[in-house]
């Protein structure tokens, strides 16, 4: 099943991201896009509708930051931008939060293609102008 979204709003990816969650079952959720187009934006979106309070920043420098849903579930967030091999995530134990049955939002997942677990939901994102475009595979 595919989807697309298209929206003009930061308050219509709250809708978005509770509509991909609905209609998904998958927890490892992966970031394709540019630099800018709005991947950490969207990530928080669907932090907050999993019922994270936490304040949802970009895990840059550390990786992956975890978080706490509204169930009392890990939700994992990573980014992978700054990586410069698979290994570093391997030697950060990335295979241990992809299988740990929680949600896993990854950030730059091309940066470490052979790592992502098969079935991996791919949310695929792009800008035009004011308008944020998202596709999902």
């Amino acid at each position: 099943m595919t989807s697309h979204w298209e929206c003009t709003e930061p308050n219509q990816l709250i809708e978005i991201a509770q509509n991909l969650l609905q209609s998904y079952d998958n927890r490892i959720l992966v970031f394709y896009g540019p630099m800018g187009v709005g991947k950490t934006t969207f990530t928080k979106a669907l932090c907050k509708v999993l019922g994270v309070k936490d304040t949802v920043s970009s895990p840059t420098f550390s990786l992956v930051n975890e978080y706490e849903g509204g169930d009392g579930e890990a939700v994992y967030h990573f980014d992978f931008y700054r990586i410069d091999d698979e290994t570093e995530a391997m030697d950060m134990g990335c295979d241990e939060y992809f299988y740990s049955g929680s949600y896993c939002l990854i950030e730059w997942p091309e940066k470490i293609p052979n790592l992502i677990p098969e079935g991996a939901l791919e949310i695929r994102m792009e800008q035009d102008g004011a308008k944020r475009i998202i596709n999902i595979n």
